[in-house]
């Protein structure tokens, strides 16, 4: 069934707060889909319902942009939530410290003033690795371009042969579609630990798909490997992002690390459909059934993240 619904909204300050506003109901025009006990909206707008929160956890690629160029919609959204003064957090499962991504996104014309926090999965594993919390010595298994994750403990890079752990960040320049290698090239080091700084499996860059580190994780697991993952959906990144008190809302493409994380947090989430899962499902109704598939509780979804 569809149906349409509108809910008035009352505000009003409460005594003793630090005068925020508590918003009770919100202005809402939306298509509600109910199958059975699931309900999901369809959020047209960001708009109708942004004063309910305090603070925006966005994902990047898929979100914000392609990896070419950025989401012209999503840009006039943030725009519209830094106007409204509301907290924007850029949330990403990037193998890489937050400046580098900062400076990717420059690169691609995002607005400095967009762009005051940033947390990436490099950025917290970088903190472990240069601690040496699993061991000293490692050894690289992703492309050159993210060398900047282990830049003040270079020195400790070695042979796989010779390492304490193994550090993946993706797959090595010249063996990106190749997934055979990679078994054959980590069977007999499943006794060492793989710490995966990017949990997501895959990416799009334009209109082609691209394995990420999760994909080689995955691949180690089956080896019988131990895995430690830094990001999305791990509870650990996102108590980075804000406090107890704030109202969150958490805005992503992937089911299995932005949306599954907003759920381990129990926060609320929009998920965007025309992202890294826009082969999975045909209409809205199938929303339900991939719910059930990643095994997460959806809020509100959009097709790309809008005003």
């Amino acid at each position: 069934m569809v149906s349409f619904l509108l809910i008035s909204s009352i505000t009003f300050w409460k005594k003793n707060t630090k005068k925020r506003p508590i918003l009770l109901y919100f202005a809402n025009f939306s298509i509600r889909i109910n199958i059975g006990a699931f309900k999901l909206k369809k959020l047209d707008h960001l708009s109708s319902i942004y004063s309910s929160y305090d603070t925006f956890i966005i994902d990047l690629w898929g979100v914000m942009h392609n990896g070419i160029k950025l989401n012209s919609e999503a840009i006039k959204t943030v725009d519209n939530l830094f106007n409204s003064k509301k907290k924007i957090v850029f949330l990403s499962n990037a193998p890489r410290p937050s400046l580098e991504v900062k400076k990717f996104l420059k690169k691609l014309n995002m607005d400095d003033k967009y762009l005051k926090n940033i947390l990436t999965s490099g950025e917290a594993a970088t903190t472990s690795i240069n601690q040496n919390k699993f061991g000293k010595y490692f050894f690289h298994l992703g492309p050159d371009r993210d060398n900047s994750i282990f830049l003040k403990v270079k020195e400790n890079k070695t042979t796989l042969e010779k390492s304490d752990f193994i550090l993946c960040t993706g797959l090595l320049d010249g063996h990106e579609d190749d997934l055979k290698f990679y078994e054959k090239l980590l069977k007999n080091y499943s006794s060492k630990v793989l710490v995966c700084t990017n949990p997501d499996l895959i990416v799009h860059r334009g209109g082609t798909q691209e394995y990420c580190a999760g994909k080689i994780a995955q691949i180690f697991e089956k080896l019988g490997g131990n895995v430690v993952y830094f990001g999305k959906p791990y509870k650990e990144i996102y108590k980075m992002c804000f406090e107890d008190h704030e109202k969150v809302i958490a805005i992503g493409d992937n089911l299995r690390t932005d949306i599954k994380g907003a759920n381990n947090m129990k926060i609320d989430s929009i998920f965007i459909t025309n992202g890294i899962h826009r082969s999975e499902h045909k209409n809205e109704k199938d929303l339900l059934e991939l719910s059930k598939k990643y095994e997460v509780n959806l809020n509100f979804f959009q097709n790309q993240l809008t005003w």
